[in-house]
């Protein structure tokens, strides 16, 4: 996520102090990932030094206000034109601790998974309640969390589909071993891998 980015955006909305940054980050995003107002100043230093913003001065109650400058806009432009990169994804412990996981002798690699599967449909439950609850009350500033809200429904159910291929296929590494029984898996995934519609399980 890139905060640098973030509130250059909000900048450009209007000028604003390290404070209300981070307040009206987390309103327009569902508080999703909280700032830590220690990085938000940190990042208004590096913003200032690279002449992408300014300082005001006082509001008047000691709080520094912060203006974008020409340089700031033309970089948020350029932010907002340009396709987030792939080639370098972010960290996903889920998938490195997986991947340790069946790497290591004594790990139980089904109990990690089964675990997390049922956090993760915890996690759905919730998104889709959070979703239907705010589209049953919308109001002019709730597109913006709903579609954060989107986001983080298809990913998990993602992340669950993606779950039961992992399943699937330490079933199947077993059984082409020889070592494992010819059971199936929590989810009823048996030879055929076929990873099951997360919809039907909300």
């Amino acid at each position: 996520m890139s905060i640098r980015h973030s509130l250059l955006a909000l900048l450009q909305d209007q000028p604003r102090y390290g404070y209300q940054l981070r307040v009206e980050f987390e309103n327009r995003t569902g508080a999703t990932w909280p700032l830590n107002i220690g990085q938000v100043y940190t990042t208004l230093d590096r913003l200032e030094r690279d002449d992408l913003v300014t300082k005001e001065g006082d509001d008047g109650n000691g709080h520094v206000v912060y203006s974008i400058t020409d340089a700031g806009k033309a970089e948020v432009e350029n932010w907002f034109a340009a396709p987030v990169e792939r080639n370098n994804p972010p960290r996903n412990e889920l998938a490195i601790k997986l991947a340790l996981a069946v790497t290591l002798p004594g790990v139980d690699v089904q109990a990690i998974i089964q675990a997390q599967r049922a956090a993760s449909m915890r996690a759905l439950q919730d998104y889709t309640k959070a979703r239907r609850d705010t589209t049953a009350n919308q109001r002019s500033g709730d597109t913006a969390w709903l579609l954060v809200l989107d986001s983080l429904i298809f990913q998990t159910e993602a992340e669950v589909r993606w779950l039961d291929l992992c399943e699937a296929r330490m079933v199947q590494q077993a059984q082409s071993a020889g070592t494992g029984q010819a059971r199936t898996t929590s989810n009823g995934v048996t030879e055929d891998a076929a990873p099951l519609n997360a919809d039907s399980r909300r």
